[in-house]
């Protein structure tokens, strides 16, 4: 064993190890806020177009009324038709005499029409009227030509039926003897007798017969071309009995009215009789 040499050594004091340094302590930092979008404003809806409103387009008929099983009738149909194809409104106004004729077309000019049908050669006056005094409206007017740039007439060619009757009716009768009669003699309805009696005429031609026509006959020199049998009326149902009674008791079998309504009293005339 190894001694040290002198007195017992005193053994050094020992270090106190020294304090750590007091750690600085970082505030935590504040994270930045992520940022919001911004709120954009709710955009106001743009409002839905409108449709555009419907066009109306109204009838004015004559004497006889819209269910008259002619040309009223006939107009009314085709006119509701069309507004169902084409998508606008119709209505009508009947006519009871000819002075509604220029009141009811300006019911419709009142009530604001976008177009105007009127029916029948009688209302050409009132048509050109009301047409000239209010030239946006069109109008077109049945059985009657055009007068204004506003109008526009729509004519038929009747005559061509009307031969074909006459022809059928001289090949059918049984007595020898056919008729026609008429509403009001203007250019339209005698076209109807006119073509009638041509085709009773053409029949007769071509089959070596001698078929008569009562109630017409062609002159060139007569006023309105001939002379015939008319009611003067397109809605009496008890004229158009008595001249198909007067007709049949002359010993017509066959009768071809060119009257409206009128036509009728015929047909019921002619049912009495079988």
């Amino acid at each position: 064993m190894v001694a040290a040499c002198g007195g017992a050594a005193t053994p050094a004091a020992e270090e106190k190890p020294a304090a750590p340094a007091a750690e600085q302590k970082e505030e935590p930092k504040e994270e930045a806020k992520a940022e919001e979008p911004a709120k954009e404003e709710p955009k106001e809806e743009a409002p839905a177009a409108e449709e555009p409103a419907r066009k109306k387009i109204g009838e004015v008929t004559d004497t006889g009324g819209v269910d008259d099983k002619g040309f009223n009738q006939i107009a009314w149909v085709g006119l509701q038709r069309a507004g169902q194809d084409l998508g606008f409104d119709t209505q009508f106004l009947e006519s009871q005499q000819q002075t509604d004729y220029e009141k009811n077309i300006n019911e419709f000019i009142n009530q604001g029409y976008d177009g105007i049908v009127t029916v029948g050669f009688l209302l050409a006056d009132a048509t050109k009227a009301a047409s000239e005094a209010n030239p946006d409206v069109p109008f077109a007017i049945v059985d009657f030509p055009s007068q204004t740039s506003g109008d526009m007439g729509l004519l038929f060619a009747v005559d061509q039926p009307s031969f074909m009757a006459g022809y059928l009716a001289a090949g059918m009768t049984e007595t020898g003897t056919v008729c026609t009669y008429g509403g009001i003699k203007i250019p339209p309805v005698v076209a109807f007798m006119v073509a009638y009696e041509q085709g009773v005429k053409y029949y007769n031609e071509k089959h070596g017969t001698d078929v008569q026509v009562l109630g017409w006959k062609t002159d060139a020199a007569s006023e309105g071309g001939g002379d015939g049998s008319f009611t003067g009326n397109f809605d009496s149902l008890d004229d158009g009995r008595s001249f198909a009674e007067n007709f049949f008791d002359e010993g017509c079998d066959i009768i071809f009215p060119v009257a409206g309504p009128v036509g009728l009293g015929s047909a019921a005339a002619a049912q009495d009789r079988g």
